[in-house]
């Protein structure tokens, strides 16, 4: 496994890390997650993502139950919640969002449900337009003040939002956002590359990057249509197969089906191909994988080997190939 500093942090985190994202608590329970997040520690895996919003709460409880039962060393591992969707199938005006009353209660109710006593990392994970962002910046201080957030990020804002928590934190001098966790893939990349690129070396942001296969797409498997038993396939995810495929200016089956050819060329698998090419960024902190059977976790860590097996001639196929 490589370890890289999250942003201009000290805090090192596994380049592969693994999330809970649509799985937990959905399509798997307490036994197979223990043997997911099992294997990812075996192969040095160290953080693990969550959010409040993932099964209303149960990818959290799920997870937590698995770690307990595996009793990971609490010093060893980095384990993330997000705010803002809140919890609850509808939720109340006071449970969801970005005020001081939702992130810190949130907060207390991931940690009992991760079982932890502090949240390595605590995403914003949307801006909030109801509430003023001094009041989130204040209200995330507040928690790493208690001891309860080590490091407090946001989840797809805009950078001159980014911009602006940070100089209300420098102002007040309080504790600024370290991470953003934005979605990045050889599909979707013009945020990560073009609208956060000043933000890496102007406030050291670090990345945690989410859906490396665009939800599935670049595992090669669809070409034919949503594959039954893929994430994709299933009859409740009609909203994910929408972000998948996107617009039909961006010919997205097309492109897929382009890089799947190089991979063969290549004589490598499409789903580590694609997170290896996230990696090679080295304004990524660590791309969150997600998987529920152990096989496909155990392959998609080939891509560490990928990294440096694909030569520069070949990163160029795949660039232009889904162009």
């Amino acid at each position: 496994m490589q370890y890289r500093r999250l942003g201009s942090s000290g805090l090192q985190i596994s380049a592969l890390s693994f999330g809970a994202w649509v799985t937990f608590g959905a399509q798997i329970g307490r036994d197979t997650a223990r043997e997911l997040i099992a294997a990812a520690w075996d192969h040095g895996i160290n953080f693990f993502d969550n959010a409040e919003g993932y099964a209303n709460g149960e990818a959290e409880r799920v997870m937590g139950e698995a770690i307990a039962d595996l009793r990971l060393p609490r010093d060893g591992y980095c384990v993330s919640s997000k705010v803002f969707f809140g919890a609850h199938e509808e939720p109340r005006p006071t449970q969801k969002g970005l005020s001081r009353k939702h992130v810190s209660e949130a907060c207390h109710d991931a940690l009992r449900r991760l079982r932890v006593d502090h949240l390595d990392l605590y995403f914003c994970h949307r801006p909030d337009p109801d509430t003023p962002v001094e009041e989130t910046v204040w209200a995330m201080d507040a928690l790493i003040r208690q001891g309860k957030v080590l490091y407090w990020g946001t989840s797809e804002w805009p950078a001159s939002l980014i911009r602006e928590a940070h100089k209300i934190a420098r102002v007040h001098h309080l504790h600024a956002p370290t991470m953003e966790q934005p979605q990045y893939n050889l599909l979707h990349r013009e945020r990560v590359e073009l609208e956060y690129a000043p933000l890496y070396a102007e406030l050291g942001l670090g990345t945690t990057i989410w859906s490396p296969l665009a939800s599935g797409l670049l595992t090669g498997k669809h070409s034919g249509g949503f594959a039954g038993d893929s994430r994709l396939g299933q009859s409740d995810k009609e909203w994910l197969r929408r972000i998948a495929v996107g617009s039909p200016e961006q010919r997205r089956f097309e492109r897929v089906a382009a890089f799947a050819a190089v991979a063969s060329e290549l004589e490598v698998a499409p789903a580590p191909l694609a997170i290896a090419w996230c990696l090679r960024n080295p304004h990524v902190s660590s791309v969150i994988l997600g998987a529920s059977r152990t096989e496909q976790l155990l392959q998609n860590l080939e891509a560490l080997e990928l990294e440096g097996r694909v030569d520069e001639a070949g990163w160029q196929r795949v660039e232009a190939a889904v162009g």
